[in-house]
């Protein structure tokens, strides 16, 4: 979401909403001196009880992400495409910039399917959450752990984020030639399987519990 969206979708959330009720009604107890001098720590502390004890709106914080242009996803995938190619080894750039290439290549002819097209969102969730998460993942790694140390069956970070990225663009390769035959129930399999293959796999979280001997991968 852009900076915009994610102000409106804050501020019209539900504990926004409650913060600012619990607000005002502390402003107005201190308009009639029911509140002891410290009755603007008081409002603050009822805003923030607000916002921090209700519980969030999942379904509009999805509805706000749901609402993304076909601009956006570009601007997205450009700056993801940028920071790799700073960031990350060659063969880690060539793959985001592979996905990148096959989401904009069939990108302006789902977005006329409309909102509701299950295609769309298999590649603006690729585009906005998958490619960006698995990557800030990598990222997040100092350089030498992410290169050098096995996090998952004998693999480094860097290994686990190329076996990631090569199941989005193989997926993101066969969801343009799915759509150039037509063929709808390839495509709706495909979203199923990068949502909840994204959705269950947690890569780059499991840490050994011991010192292993780290596996040279050239950079």
């Amino acid at each position: 979401m852009t900076p915009a969206q994610r102000f409106w979708a804050y501020f019209s959330s539900r504990p926004n909403l409650v913060g600012l009720a619990l607000a005002i009604f502390g402003g107005v107890l201190m308009f009639y001196g029911l509140l002891p001098r410290f009755g603007p720590l008081i409002i603050i502390a009822l805003y923030l009880i607000g916002v921090l004890l209700t519980p969030k709106n999942k379904q509009m914080a999805v509805d706000w992400k749901r609402k993304v242009t076909e601009a956006e996803i570009r601007e997205e995938l450009e700056k993801v495409a940028r920071t790799t190619r700073r960031r990350a080894p060659r063969e880690i750039y060539l793959k985001v910039d592979s996905i990148k290439d096959s989401i904009l290549s069939i990108l302006p002819q789902l977005m006329l399917l409309g909102e509701g097209d299950r295609s769309l969102y298999t590649i603006r969730q690729t585009a906005l959450e998958y490619l960006p998460t698995a990557l800030q993942n990598y990222f997040n790694l100092p350089a030498q752990f992410a290169n050098f140390y096995p996090l998952r069956n004998g693999k480094t970070a860097r290994q686990l984020l190329g076996e990631q990225l090569d199941i989005l663009d193989r997926e993101m390769k066969a969801i343009v030639a799915d759509y150039a035959v037509n063929d709808m129930q390839k495509l709706l399999a495909h979203g199923r399987f990068l949502e909840q293959k994204f959705q269950q796999d947690e890569i780059f979280m499991n840490t050994p519990a011991k010192e292993k001997q780290p596996v040279k991968v050239s950079r």
